[in-house]
């Protein structure tokens, strides 16, 4: 007798991998469970203990009557993702953490574990699609639920890690999946969804960064160089950003709120201006390097295609040409707000995600390329 495909499901403890698991019992596969453990700094600390998830990982694996595996990747996330979190901003940028999570942990150390016990596949909770090719190649879709697509943040995956995965929750929206699994009797089935940093969760942040990168104290200053207030370190603050700068009510101020146009990390400066729409928070061009294509190849020279900046942004018409061999030029139909270095831009042709990039610097078009970090001190 044929033995059955044996599928590998990350399970986080939430609704949408129990739901995976579920859906791929039903389609005939081996199912068998994995619970990663992925942060053990500060066990003590309730807010983000695993213990709470691995049960109701457990529950659920008890209820689908598959076995759990366990597997601790704490050493794997520090040394691939986490160090590399605090590098980034310690250089000024703003990372995401996601995106090199997926690429190192949930599809690198996981599959490299998974297949070491004897598993054929592994699928996750993902939000995202499918679609193979003649070649043998597969694409990468967005998922069906415009509200839940998670296309932006694997798009650093290449083909050895799409080829043996799967995404049963690609075709659903997250009501479908919720339903699916009071109809299960799932333990998790109003689970509510879990937010914040990849395998870290959900809490304060400033008072967690500051665990690991100290204060650095300096001004904050308008484009025109008026201090009108102190910031504890240009690492807590991100471009765009409202909240948190404790600097309203300026008597020379207009009375509108006041945002983060810069970060000058020369003279330790953070740039504010009053009001969402002004100017010096848009940019229309920026640059991007280690762009990864998930075909293993760039797309024909100058095409048109759409962009994200930010997760959830709706799509931005944009065209994309090479600067150098390991920089692209993306340069967008209108203005960007907030566009930030160390995020992530990702390039789509219309319902396939084709990779993309870490943001490197930005500009507008009518002036010469300058690098976000100093072009507040450009303007003034």
């Amino acid at each position: 007798m044929k033995r059955k495909t044996r599928v590998i499901v990350g399970l986080s403890g939430g609704v949408d991998s129990s739901v995976a698991a579920l859906l791929l019992l039903e389609q005939g596969y081996d199912v068998q469970g994995m619970f990663m453990k992925n942060w053990e700094q500060d066990d003590t600390d309730t807010q983000c203990a695993a213990a709470a998830d691995l049960d109701d990982a457990r529950t659920v694996c008890g209820q689908l009557e598959i076995p759990l595996h366990k597997v601790n990747f704490s050493e794997q996330y520090w040394n691939r993702v986490f160090s590399h979190f605090l590098d980034e901003f310690r250089a000024g940028r703003t990372p995401n953490p996601d995106v090199l999570c997926n690429r190192e942990i949930k599809f690198r150390a996981f599959l490299d574990h998974a297949r070491n016990l004897g598993a054929d596949l592994i699928a996750t909770g993902h939000y995202a699609r499918q679609r193979p090719l003649p070649d043998g190649q597969v694409q990468l879709l967005r998922g069906v639920d415009t509200q839940k697509d998670q296309s932006y943040f694997l798009h650093g995956l290449n083909q050895a890690q799409l080829l043996p995965t799967r995404f049963p929750l690609g075709g659903m929206r997250k009501p479908e999946v919720r339903e699916r699994a009071r109809k299960a009797g799932l333990h998790t089935a109003d689970r509510k969804d879990s937010t914040g940093i990849c395998f870290i969760g959900e809490r304060r942040f400033g008072e967690f960064l500051q665990r690991y990168l100290p204060t650095q104290p300096g001004p904050i200053v308008t484009p025109t160089g008026t201090e009108v207030g102190l910031h504890q370190g240009l690492m807590y603050y991100t471009l765009g950003q409202r909240q948190g700068l404790g600097i309203g009510g300026q008597a020379n101020g207009d009375g509108r709120p006041w945002f983060v146009a810069d970060k000058q990390t020369p003279t330790n400066s953070l740039v504010v201006v009053q009001g969402g729409d002004h100017p010096l928070l848009y940019r229309d061009t920026l640059s991007a390097h280690s762009l990864h294509w998930i075909s293993g190849a760039a797309p024909a020279s100058n095409p048109r295609l759409t962009a994200k900046i930010r997760y959830r942004q709706p799509d931005q018409p944009c065209r994309i040409r090479r600067h150098d061999p390991d920089s692209w030029v993306v340069e967008f139909d209108q203005p960007q707000r907030a566009v930030t270095p160390g995020q992530s831009v990702v390039f789509y042709d219309g319902e396939v995600c084709l990779g993309g990039g870490e943001i490197e610097s930005a500009w507008n078009r009518d002036n010469q390329p300058i690098a976000v970090q100093s072009q507040a001190a450009v303007d003034a």
